[in-house]
């Protein structure tokens, strides 16, 4: 009851709020403001606001949150464990499949394991007449001559 009230007077003081800034000659404002305060009254009259008030005012509604809470956090504890140990319940169930088998299951996928890697190529290194100390800043000079430094 004391919300419907509130509801319904927190509407009449928008629509006279409309009323003010329409008399101003602000129409596009009014409209927008008494849009906004026919919501609270909508509300109550679909009955939302009542459905509200019962949710929040139960302790027995506050007690089932509170369960969904906990089972939530559950499941969110055995997930970070699962995914801690590094398996699945696919890959525990692939590795139950291949005990039973006497076949061992790879843990990871293969790429080749038989092929050695490539090495990486590396630039070929200039010789320079004056090869010594000065070599060592020679890619410095570069960038400083074309930035005219």
């Amino acid at each position: 009851m004391l919300a419907e009230t509130i509801c319904s007077a927190v509407s009449a003081a928008g629509l006279g709020i409309a009323a003010v800034t329409a008399y101003r000659k602000r129409f596009l404002t009014a409209t927008r403001i008494a849009a906004y305060s026919l919501v609270p009254i909508g509300l109550v009259l679909t009955g939302v606001v009542e459905w509200v008030s019962d949710i929040a005012f139960k302790p027995s509604v506050w007690l089932g949150f509170g369960v969904l809470g906990v089972a939530w956090l559950l499941f969110m504890t055995t997930r970070a464990i699962e995914r801690r140990g590094g398996s699945t319940r696919k890959e525990r169930k692939a590795a139950a499949r291949a005990a039973q088998t006497g076949a061992v299951a790879p843990a990871a996928p293969s790429l080749g394991a038989g092929v050695p890697a490539a090495e990486p190529r590396q630039k070929p290194k200039k010789q320079s007449a004056g090869a010594g100390a000065g070599d060592d800043f020679s890619d410095i000079e570069a960038i400083l001559k074309k930035h005219g430094i």
